[in-house]
């Protein structure tokens, strides 16, 4: 990500810089999907109405004063009057909802700036800026002057204090203990874990605790756990899901976190028995040698913490406010996808689409159901109009059939993905990305959407934490959700593809046909 403050013009200030401009109405290219008026794509947009007054605060935005990486301490943050907070883009800790900043992160950043205000009188006002970066990005952004503060429940680990200095923990001691699902086999105690596979992010304090793990099972003469690392992109509540659903068989969480869950992940099961670390502590993080920021926010999170009437109101204010994925690996579901696999393979190779992240589309747009039909007149799996597949770029007939109706659309996400997104500096990955998300939300759309991301300094040619934010605010949650269930969909697919095959690797070894 090129990460710049010209996110000053971003989350945390375009927001009351732009929700007051009126958006004209917008005629896009034909697109499919569920989203996007059906496919049709006629995409008007609401006028919202006359700007409001612009404050200082985006004046000095776009002076572009803080565009430069810095470091330093909070005097200097006085002095430039901003201080800046990363933080991970995730439903519940911050997200943008309608134009709107929301979550955990947004509150405490609103609180933290009243407090900072406070011992600063008779100067000009400092303010907080929200930055969200990848979880793996929080601490090289922080070392490098990209950013003051990290909120972002981390962990305090040993590994970390050796880059970072840690505020005053905001958590009472925590455990890391694994969640099964309805996939997950018996377990009697954490060693029974050993040579079985545990799905984590590279960066989170899991992974470190699986390391120390592992050690322990080598001094026994066991075999070590598989650490299979996910997408950065991926938080504890997508893992949380995945898990309750059936998507994973289990997954390493903070104790507190299925509590949170109760009532909305029915078939989660918490182990308090199979712990990975013991009397973890949650903290804000901040570059070293920085007493006077450290003081300040130790004696801001004395009042704003967990345990205080303002900490316990927002997490409550959170926590139920999710929009979860469904199941894909029911049952019923699966059995689907095997009957279907092999067309999306057929089209997979000749599209050079990988046939799991296209099954894993369909599911998005239809849960694989041939006999699915909108308002809007998009039919069958992956929810394409007849006018669409028609068109000469498209060229498929008759896509109430269920083949046609697959390869038509992974027909014109393959068209949408070389006309207009086969820029060289693109990579694949991301070419594909959005290419789904202007299957979505209509390719004009995206394509003023990788320009203003480019403005307000995020790379245009990276989906996750980049055009993906922008979208968020321009748009709205429509787009995000559906590149992210997409993700989630394919991730759960590909693990259940390597459990059978690791399977039946175990049944040959073992004479069994």
């Amino acid at each position: 990500m090129r990460l710049s403050l010209r996110i000053l013009l971003g989350l945390t200030l375009l927001a009351a810089a732009a929700c007051g401009q009126s958006a004209a109405p917008e005629v896009d290219q034909p697109a499919a999907g569920t989203a996007t008026a059906g496919a049709a794509q006629t995409e008007t947009e609401d006028a919202q109405g006359a700007a409001p007054d612009r404050d200082d605060a985006e004046q000095f935005a776009a002076a572009g004063e803080f565009l430069q990486p810095w470091l330093g301490d909070l005097d200097g943050m006085e002095e430039r009057r901003v201080i800046r907070l990363l933080t991970v883009y995730s439903v519940g800790i911050y997200y943008i909802e309608q134009g709107q900043e929301k979550g955990l992160t947004k509150e405490l950043a609103r609180l933290f700036e009243k407090f900072i205000n406070k011992h600063v009188q008779g100067k000009r006002k400092v303010y907080v800026a929200i930055i969200p970066v990848a979880r793996d990005q929080l601490l090289p952004a922080l070392l490098a002057g990209r950013g003051d503060l990290v909120v972002a429940n981390l962990s305090i680990t040993p590994e970390r204090e050796e880059l970072i200095d840690f505020s005053i923990p905001v958590s009472k001691p925590i455990n890391e203990i694994l969640v099964t699902g309805p996939a997950a086999p018996e377990l009697d105690s954490i060693e029974d874990l050993a040579g079985k596979t545990l799905y984590v992010r590279h960066s989170s304090s899991y992974r470190e605790s699986v390391e120390a793990l592992n050690d322990m099972l080598a001094r026994a003469g066991a075999r070590p756990v598989d650490i299979k690392t996910v997408d950065e992109s991926l938080e504890d509540e997508d893992l949380i899901e995945m898990v309750s659903t059936g998507l994973l068989p289990w997954a390493i969480i903070d104790d507190y976190k299925p509590d949170m869950w109760k009532g909305v992940f029915e078939d989660l099961q918490p182990r308090p028995d199979i712990v990975f670390r013991e009397g973890a502590r949650i903290a804000w993080g901040m570059r070293k040698d920085s007493p006077l920021l450290a003081s300040a926010v130790n004696a801001f999170l004395k009042q704003n913490r967990a345990g205080t009437l303002v900490g316990n109101v927002l997490i409550n204010r959170y926590i139920n406010d999710f929009d979860w994925a469904h199941n894909a690996l029911s049952t019923a579901d699966y059995a689907l996808f095997k009957r279907l696999a092999h067309l999306f393979k057929k089209y997979g190779e000749a599209y050079e689409i990988d046939y799991l992240l296209a099954v894993a589309q369909g599911y998005q747009e239809s849960r694989l159901d041939q006999s699915a039909r909108a308002q809007t007149g998009a039919v069958g799996i992956m929810q394409i109009l007849p006018a669409t597949a028609s068109d000469p770029n498209v060229g498929i007939d008759n896509i109430l059939e269920t083949e046609n109706n697959i390869h038509a659309g992974m027909k014109y996400l393959n068209f949408l993905r070389e006309r207009y997104f086969s820029d060289p500096d693109i990579d694949l990955q991301n070419r594909t990305l959005m290419a789904l998300a202007a299957y979505n939300a209509g390719p004009a759309r995206m394509i003023k959407l990788r320009d203003k991301a480019a403005k307000l300094g995020y790379d245009p040619n990276v989906w996750f934490d980049n055009v993906e934010l922008v979208a968020a605010r321009e748009v709205g949650s429509e787009p995000v959700r559906y590149v992210a269930n997409i993700v989630k969909y394919y991730t759960a697919y590909r693990h259940s593809l390597e459990t059978l095959a690791q399977r039946e690797s175990a049944r040959q070894e073992a004479g069994i046909d």
